[in-house]
């Protein structure tokens, strides 16, 4: 049967395990969808992170916010953008990825553009700029069902390395969010069309609109790649009670946990950077700095996919949990505590070290998935033939990146958050941190218990 049908875009025959039609023609589709999927994702994640790098400069053009509402802003697209994921792991069956991916894509402008204007209008309140930081999280949302989609596309032998591709070079839509803005808004990109600067204080102009609107014409571009390049997949059809077996799932719930520890620091870590930093070593440009933290841990998720397709991603997974618990101890040792100064460098170090880590891991933990259900599948449902169980496996295993991905994203809000938290309750972020390394260590136990110990069914 030839692959694209008179449907249209919608391909009724996909079989990316049978290696002739692979070859013939599902390669070739396959990265298609791929490398459209891509930049949407990138661009999704640059509009979700954008406050990471707005916030830092909304003091200097005259917005009289104290440190706790500026972690707020940079915290609630995270809560937004997390929360929408729920939802988003379960539309790529219903709506089909193709149309999912434009509409997604293009629903980005709102909050692109309403922060062009509202940061122009130093009269625009803070609940406007509340309102604009939870629209952005429409970027958040969109990293669901974009690896749900791609999921369905790639044979078992490949989906570590897709996945990583995928996520990994979406992810550096956090870097180049933050590498990017502050270049654009020191000088007038838009012309009298992108609005009048805005006078720092201590002299100097900025046009900080333009982190807003630098984005839309690239996200008409790809909304349009998407709609006319990409497909639906008929066989990923499944209604959503279909797909709301996988909360009776225990690994869905486990490997929550874990990508909570992996993406979810990627994502906060990201998130609070730029104002941790601000805040901890205030004579250093933050800014400057900010965007090597996402673009080391988003080149490191798709460089290293395919040491997980190799070793097994539970064994990663459980080398990088230990990793981080002393990459954290690590950022302690160089914070400015007890009177002294601190060491930025070290500091710097050290986080590198974690957002390498969180990218190895991310890679590691969505390998294992596919896996994992590949074996509980005949376990759960031994009256189906092979392929059924085959099919019902690689559903399942969409509904779980995706649903993972979104338990995970809260680490966008809570990282910030609990810095915040802890900078007011006792005066530095370091009550946050040892936090999130005993939390670490809980994912150590988990990861051993279930995927890496000897003589489990579900060793991966």
């Amino acid at each position: 049967m030839n692959a694209m049908t008179s449907k249209g875009p919608v391909l009724t025959d996909w079989r990316p395990e049978d290696q002739q039609f692979w070859e013939s023609k599902g390669r070739a589709i396959a990265s298609r969808n791929l490398w459209i999927s891509v930049p949407c994702l990138l661009l999704a994640f640059a509009v979700w992170m954008v406050w990471s790098v707005v916030v830092a400069r909304l003091p200097a053009i005259g917005f009289d916010f104290t440190t706790g509402q500026l972690f707020w802003l940079a915290a609630l697209p995270g809560l937004s953008g997390a929360t929408l994921r729920i939802f988003y792991s379960f539309v790529v069956p219903i709506f089909g990825g193709r149309r999912w991916t434009a509409i997604s894509t293009a629903s980005l402008l709102i909050p692109a553009l309403g922060i062009g204007f509202a940061v122009q209008n130093p009269e625009t309140p803070y609940s406007a700029f509340v309102i604009l930081a939870l629209l952005c999280g429409f970027g958040g949302g969109n990293f669901a069902s974009s690896m749900s989609n791609i999921n369905y596309f790639f044979p078992k032998a490949q989906k570590g390395n897709a996945l990583a591709i995928n996520a990994g070079l979406g992810n550096l839509g956090v870097s180049v969010v933050q590498f990017v803005v502050p270049v654009v808004i020191t000088m007038g990109v838009f012309g009298a069309m992108g609005g009048q600067s805005q006078t720092i204080s201590g002299g100097g102009e900025l046009w900080l609109q333009n982190a807003g609107f630098i984005w839309v014409p690239f996200l008409v571009f790809f909304t349009i790649a998407a709609w006319f390049g990409m497909n639906d997949l008929a066989d990923a059809k499944a209604n959503l009670s279909d797909q709301l077996s996988i909360l009776k799932r225990k690994h869905n719930w486990i490997m929550s946990l874990l990508y909570v520890g992996t993406f979810g620091s990627f994502i906060g870590y990201s998130a609070g950077f730029p104002l941790l930093m601000k805040t901890q070593f205030p004579e250093v440009n933050a800014l400057s700095y900010a965007f090597l933290g996402p673009l080391v841990g988003a080149l490191s998720r798709v460089a290293t996919g395919w040491i997980s397709d190799k070793f097994g991603g539970g064994r990663v997974t459980l080398w990088t949990f230990l990793a981080m618990i002393v990459a954290v101890i690590g950022v302690l040792q160089f914070l400015p505590l007890g009177g002294s100064e601190g060491h930025f460098w070290g500091f710097f170090a050290c986080f590198m070290a974690l957002f390498f880590l969180t990218g190895v891991g991310n890679a590691s933990t969505f390998q294992m998935i596919p896996v994992i259900m590949r074996k509980e599948i005949p376990r759960l449902m031994p009256k189906l033939d092979q392929a059924s169980q085959l099919k019902t496996a690689e559903r399942e295993a969409g509904a779980i990146i995706a649903f993972t991905s979104a338990m995970a994203a809260y680490g966008a809000f809570f990282i910030p958050k609990s810095y915040g938290t802890s900078i007011a309750l006792t005066g530095g972020p370091a009550a946050a941190l040892w936090t999130f390394a005993a939390f670490y260590a809980v994912c150590v136990v988990l990861t051993w218990f279930f995927y890496t110990r000897r003589g489990s069914a579900t060793a991966c």
